[in-house]
């Protein structure tokens, strides 16, 4: 972000906004392999040149290693069932298409809430897997608070819990100043205020605006002022 500003003659902002949901157009296309509900490559990755495909980690990863990423990533309570399918499915055949691991993990998860498919947590946590979605959120996050202008603001749409996470732990820590040992006589108005000042709450959708755009529904807005 830094060198592509720079580029540009930019060293400082008044705004930057981060959106960090996957967009539709990749959603929508059978080719990426992210959708269970069409039939495509097992793939996933966000810059498809480089990189391991969902495909190739299934074929070559362990059972532990599977259930960890989609009980970390997914938040998927039936991770270890879904992961014995997995592997019990590539000793017959290589798991390859987004309709074959639907299919086994449809087989694997025995109850699901209603209206969510039951590979939903699954094709979630290899994406983010996958692409090291986390790891880049927490790798941007100081590059866009250090392009900051005085008064600038950052703004991040998360679409998941760990997401969120990050985000919230990021802008707290940023802005609570330094911090001394316990015990320490240094009085509180002392000590230099943090980098980085909430704005407000989280901001998530009215039930309206999920109504008209149900990929918004698990969005958070949270945004933070340079001091």
């Amino acid at each position: 972000m830094k060198q592509a500003l720079a580029a540009r003659g930019i060293h400082q902002v008044a705004g930057i906004l981060l959106d960090v949901g996957v967009s539709s157009p990749q959603l929508a296309d059978p080719a990426r392999g992210f959708s269970f509900s069409r039939e495509g490559p097992l793939d996933m990755r966000m810059d498809p040149t480089r990189g391991e495909t969902a495909a190739g980690f299934l074929a070559a990863a362990s059972e532990e290693e599977i259930r960890e990423v989609i009980a970390t990533y997914g938040e998927e309570r039936f991770a270890k069932s879904i992961a014995a399918a997995i592997v019990d499915a590539r000793s017959r055949e290589p798991v390859r298409t987004t309709a074959q691991l639907a299919a086994i993990v449809g087989r694997a998860v025995r109850t699901r809430e209603p209206g969510q498919h039951p590979a939903t947590r699954t094709f979630q946590a290899l994406r983010i897997h996958v692409n090291q979605e986390l790891e880049e959120l927490e790798v941007t996050l100081p590059q866009a608070a250090g392009l900051l202008e005085s008064g600038g603001r950052l703004a991040v749409v998360s679409f998941h819990s760990l997401e969120d996470r990050i985000v919230k732990n990021f802008i707290r820590s940023r802005s609570s100043g330094d911090r001394f040992p316990k015990g320490v006589p240094v009085r509180a108005a002392d000590i230099p205020p943090g980098e980085l000042r909430p704005v407000g709450r989280a901001v998530k959708p009215t039930p309206a605006e999920a109504a008209r755009n149900p990929r918004a529904r698990s969005a958070v807005l949270r945004v933070a002022e340079k001091r």
